[in-house]
């Protein structure tokens, strides 16, 4: 137990690991104690840096998130094949009411197509605008 003690209280070790908390954990982990010259101080600010790890994570989360947003375009698909399924068949059981079951298909086609086209829309806001 004092051998631990005194191995944590050591000044060296304290101040290299005051030094370690004020890096970023990548620069800490990650870089060897050989490539280490800068030394950071507390309180000082150094600027962000995007390596090409985080650019690539970063493509792949907009990737994963496009095609999530782009699961809406099926959905509309088959709520267009549900609304013209059901005009078939309201035309089967009654045919006088061709006209009113026909405005009424068009409008619901016209929402789920749009509401596939705000899914489409927005794959590509996250594709091309983020």
């Amino acid at each position: 137990m004092y051998a631990c003690a005194k191995f944590v209280s050591a000044p060296a070790l304290v101040r290299r690991s005051s030094r370690v908390l004020c890096q970023p954990l990548s620069a800490s982990v990650l870089s060897s104690p050989e490539a280490r010259t800068e030394q950071t101080w507390p309180g000082t600010r150094r600027a962000i840096q995007t390596s090409t790890a985080h650019r690539d994570i970063d493509t792949a989360a907009k990737f994963i998130g496009a095609g999530a947003a782009t699961v809406g375009v099926a959905g509309s698909g088959a709520g267009i094949g549900t609304v013209f399924g059901s005009l078939i068949i309201g035309y089967a059981r009654n045919p006088s009411l061709k006209q009113q079951l026909f405005s009424y298909a068009i409008l619901g086609f016209a929402l789920s197509e749009a509401m596939g086209l705000f899914c489409l829309m927005v794959a590509f806001l996250i594709l091309f605008a983020m």
